[in-house]
């Protein structure tokens, strides 16, 4: 996250029984600009908030709608216990803050921002994953256009490697992509450097 994030206008869902830490925290999000809801309900997938607080001292595993891996939006853990177990459940919900209760007003902002930064390195290196899985499986192709050019071009792997790459350099391509043209026939052979 390269600045501090603004809140005005963001939707928080509070899945706590209402009490007076509940009322404190309505009370904080809306001078933030933030409209809240609490319930003490699951969370439905369907109409998702940008950000969930939840009651880690009595939540249960189906209250949050998302894959404990990886949850679609930042969450906020509020916790007035020090049990492990209570602890290794919020952090399993994908908690990306914690919040002690008694909640005070202070500690609501730097929560937000924490959950918020923590979720966006989590989608980063998910998409990092992905994409390096796709490059992966995308090996063979490179290593059939290598073989395609060695054999054409009578030059050894390194330089046919080399070709590739330089071929994919000067077209501003990804080397996965002009394997496949070229094992595909749809690229002619560049010239071996």
């Amino acid at each position: 996250m390269r600045q501090t994030p603004t809140f005005a206008g963001s939707k928080v869902t509070i899945l706590h029984r209402e009490d007076g830490n509940t009322e404190k925290l309505v009370r904080q999000l809306r001078l933030l600009g933030v409209e809240a809801n609490v319930q003490w309900a699951p969370l439905s997938s369907g109409d998702l908030p940008d950000i969930v607080m939840v009651d880690a001292d009595q939540g249960w595993d189906d209250l949050l709608p998302f894959d404990r891996q990886a949850p679609l939006r930042p969450v906020v853990a509020l916790l007035g216990s020090e049990a492990p177990g209570r602890i290794a459940w919020a952090l399993s919900q994908g908690a990306g803050a914690i919040i002690a209760k008694p909640v005070a007003s202070s500690a609501v902002y730097p929560a937000l921002v924490m959950a918020l930064s923590i979720q966006q390195e989590r989608e980063e290196a998910q998409d990092r994953i992905r994409h390096l899985e796709e490059r992966s499986r995308l090996r063979p192709l490179v290593y059939a256009a290598v073989e395609r050019l060695m054999v054409s071009h009578a030059i050894g792997e390194d330089q046919a490697y080399r070709t590739l790459r330089e071929c994919a350099m000067r077209r501003r391509l990804p080397m996965e992509q002009i394997a496949a043209f070229i094992v595909a026939g749809a690229e002619p052979l560049p010239e071996a450097i």
